[in-house]
């Protein structure tokens, strides 16, 4: 398993951003420090993409954040990027990873045991659960549209793998969400239509460190709580 330690994830979309161009929504948000950024655009041409992801890959180094392009391995062999993320009716992770090799990242989404399952089995490095909370941001089946925290946390309780936490957060329930059972939150229109994307990376940056802290020493309490009892057993 790779060294994947992330608090923030951006995912670029132009037509959500109010306006602005996703290269500006990534300068800002780089130099605040965020930590992921992958390249999505739904709504732009192969090559469009390409020539974009080209501008975004050169921020990402400067700054030494991952870069990550959604759904196209093609795309990401072609821009050198850091992985790929892939969903569930994508190329399938085992024949990704034979393109790509063993040294890049790949994330899959899943929410179901038997995603779950087959990512573990397959090589995946990451997955990306959502939506956590019913979003417009995505085109989604409504089983997958608000899975909620409580499922959140029995994902946490079936895999050992990074959770990538997506769908309706923000800097309000972004603590929760880390208390649940997520390594990082992943946001679009949270970043992107904020009125100060340097500001909001770093607010949200804080709260999730913050949270991070609190979810291990409530862990360590109730280690030291269990290791009580056995003592008292024997």
């Amino acid at each position: 398993m790779k060294n994947i330690n992330w608090d923030l994830y951006l995912i670029t979309e132009e037509s959500l951003s109010d306006g602005r161009k996703s290269l500006e929504v990534v300068k800002e948000a780089a130099a605040a420090g965020v930590d992921v950024i992958q390249l999505r655009e739904k709504n732009l041409s192969l090559r469009e993409k390409f020539q974009l992801g080209k501008q975004i890959k050169n921020v990402c180094s400067r700054h030494n954040i991952t870069f990550i392009v959604n759904d196209r391995i093609d795309l990401a062999q072609a821009l050198g990027a850091d992985g790929v993320h892939l969903g569930q009716s994508d190329l399938p992770l085992r024949s990704a990873r034979r393109i790509l090799g063993p040294d890049k990242i790949i994330g899959i989404s899943a929410w179901l045991n038997q995603e779950i399952t087959a990512a573990e089995d397959d090589g995946a490095d990451y997955l990306g659960v959502g939506a956590i909370f019913r979003t417009k941001s995505k085109q989604l089946n409504s089983d997958k549209n608000g899975i909620g925290l409580k499922r959140l946390d029995e994902i946490r309780k079936k895999t050992e793998l990074p959770l990538i936490a997506i769908g309706g957060l923000n800097k309000e329930n972004a603590s929760e969400v880390i208390k649940s059972g997520a390594d990082c939150i992943s946001v679009i229109t949270a970043l992107t239509r904020a009125k100060s994307i340097e500001k909001e990376t770093k607010i949200f940056k804080k709260v999730i460190k913050q949270a991070k802290t609190e979810r291990r020493a409530i862990n360590c309490q109730q280690k030291i709580v269990q290791l009580k009892k056995q003592c008292l057993q024997n």
